[in-house]
């Protein structure tokens, strides 16, 4: 009886299509990851922003006299809470690796507003503690 050494061609060739049809229903999954992660960097610039202002407010009710006042998204003084990163309060579109601060929300001392945070392509919402 002979002895069968090695796979055949016909089992070659299934193993290769089994192995593309697998590849082409996962590409689809990670080409769209990149979208997720910019919107990803905006949530985490939006938390970075909710954090500062609520750190300025608890600073200025202590008395703090550097603590921003800060009334709004359009206050100018958001400008400066979060380091690291380039956040201005502006309306269009960003520049490459920079946030806008973007919303007409207004809010009394102690009070929140939410305000949209924009990017190149990414966007999210921070809620926002004013101080005055």
């Amino acid at each position: 009886m002979k002895t069968q050494q090695g796979f055949t061609l016909i089992e070659l060739i299934v193993v290769i299509v089994i192995l593309g049809i697998l590849a082409a229903t996962a590409l689809p999954k990670f080409v769209d990851l990149s979208g997720d992660a910019r919107d990803a960097a905006a949530a985490g610039v939006a938390g970075s922003l909710a954090s500062a202002t609520s750190v300025n407010y608890g600073a200025r009710k202590a008395g703090n006299a550097t603590a921003t006042s800060i009334t709004g998204c359009a206050d100018t003084g958001l400008d400066g809470l979060v380091t690291g990163v380039s956040l201005t309060v502006h309306s269009g579109t960003p520049a490459s690796g920079a946030y806008y601060i973007q919303g007409a929300g207004t809010c009394t001392d102690g009070n929140t507003a939410t305000c949209d945070i924009v990017g190149v392509t990414g966007a999210a919402t921070a809620t926002i503690t004013c101080a005055s």
